[in-house]
């Protein structure tokens, strides 16, 4: 999967965990990456020095900040891989007890704003016959007390990638990346220790060899993907 023809990958959230894993992973194999951050300092200090990564400070739900986005994927006048990875946890609470405005935030950040940014996108998106990606997770199709609001909206965040892949003749994949050690995980798993959890950088050689693969678009566990390299 190296590449030597200026590809473009967007991926959000990419000052930790798996956005920042991918981003390393896509600026060694030659890629170019537009990635983004609500954590300035994080965010500038977290990746690698390179030409190749533009890093935008900002709110993924914020429109000026996907319009900026936008004007950086346009400046490489292509986009090749939009990785929708930035997501909020939201409370861990029973659902009847949930206020609507932490649900609704919820859905701000893991649904609304993906589907904004693929909308500016699309386009550059089609012409490359390029690749969407939903970083999902089994709380989108398992049921968990407490865990409603963030499965609710990575369930839907599954069909409108999927769907947004049929309606456009793009591949599409909804990916749940299975248990991660990373900042959200500990947040949902307060006071455990998750340290026997896989680094995020153990999921990446599924993720690109589904990405260097030819599989149809669809919703895939990362566990089940042979690493890039592997021979099944």
């Amino acid at each position: 999967m190296n590449r030597s023809h200026n590809e473009v990958a967007v991926v959000t959230g990419g000052s930790a965990g798996l956005g920042l894993a991918l981003t390393t992973a896509l600026l060694d194999k030659g890629w170019n990456v537009v990635t983004d951050a609500r954590d300035a300092d994080r965010l500038h200090t977290s990746l690698p020095d390179s030409d190749r990564v533009t890093t935008l400070a900002g709110d993924v739900r914020d429109g000026d900040h996907q319009d900026a986005i936008a004007a950086a994927v346009a400046r490489h006048g292509r986009l090749d891989l939009l990785v929708h990875n930035a997501s909020e946890l939201g409370p861990m609470l029973p659902l009847a007890e949930v206020p609507e405005s932490l649900f609704s935030s919820v859905l701000e950040t893991n649904l609304l704003a993906p589907l904004a940014l693929t909308q500016r996108l699309l386009p550059y998106l089609i012409a490359s016959r390029g690749t969407l990606v939903g970083i999902s997770s089994d709380a989108a199709v398992e049921h968990y007390p407490t865990w409603g609001t963030y499965a609710a909206s990575k369930a839907a965040l599954d069909h409108l990638v999927l769907t947004l892949g049929d309606e456009n003749g793009i591949r599409a994949y909804a990916v749940d990346p299975g248990d991660m050690r990373t900042a959200m995980h500990q947040a949902a798993f307060p006071g455990e220790d998750i340290s026997d959890r896989p680094l995020p950088e153990s999921v990446v050689p599924h993720l690109l060899a589904l990405l260097a693969g030819t599989q149809p678009t669809g919703r895939y566990r990362a566990a089940d993907l042979a690493p890039m390299g592997a021979t099944r």
